[in-house]
């Protein structure tokens, strides 16, 4: 496959995903915008859940991504958390509403049904191929990767306990499966 017909590919995926879950959040009233930052939200870590991870995430400008939450903060989709060390930082966090909403439109129903109609082995491809397309354009887009903590080389394993080694503060078997800002892979130099 080539180049063009791989973008043609995503793009048209991609679309499906956002026609969907624009489908889902016109019923509540909520806009695509929103439901993005429901849902990456609801994946991300105790480093990440902030504004300026939303924003960096998102790839929208600080003001779209205030008037953003302030909508999903009015809906009580989502409430803010003082952080307990430093009281500068504020947290997002899903209220059960919120929790509720990001289950009723992710994932997309028709991809679920759709990757389970792929034999077994092109699934587990798929996979491993995709993911290793997003690794290649974020490195040469020098862009984030938002990965899971497991995989980040500051990710520090020893008699089945996890610690960032980046803040020395230790990770539970939970957050080590979600998304953080601060993620590096292992062959990935500091700065990207």
């Amino acid at each position: 496959m080539n180049t063009e017909q791989l973008h043609s590919t995503l793009e048209r995926l991609c679309n499906l995903l956002r026609v969907e879950a624009r489908a889902h959040g016109a019923v509540d009233g909520l806009l695509p915008v929103q439901l993005e930052a429901l849902h990456y939200l609801s994946q991300c870590n105790r480093y990440s859940d902030t504004v300026q991870g939303v924003t960096e995430f998102l790839g929208q400008t600080k003001g779209t991504v205030s008037q953003t939450l302030k909508v999903l903060e009015s809906r009580a989709l989502v409430r803010k958390v003082p952080d307990a060390r430093d009281r500068r930082l504020v947290h997002l966090a899903l209220t059960p509403a919120g929790r509720r909403m990001v289950a009723k439109v992710v994932p997309a129903r028709f991809l679920e049904q759709a990757v389970q109609a792929l034999p077994e082995p092109g699934r587990d491809a798929l996979g491993q191929g995709l993911e290793a397309l997003l690794r290649a354009a974020q490195r040469a887009n020098q862009g984030r990767s938002f990965g899971a903590c497991k995989t980040c080389r500051y990710n520090e394993r020893a008699a089945g306990t996890f610690r960032c080694g980046l803040t020395a503060e230790p990770l539970s078997a939970t957050e080590v499966e979600r998304l953080c800002r601060e993620h590096r892979y292992p062959a990935q130099a500091a700065g990207g």
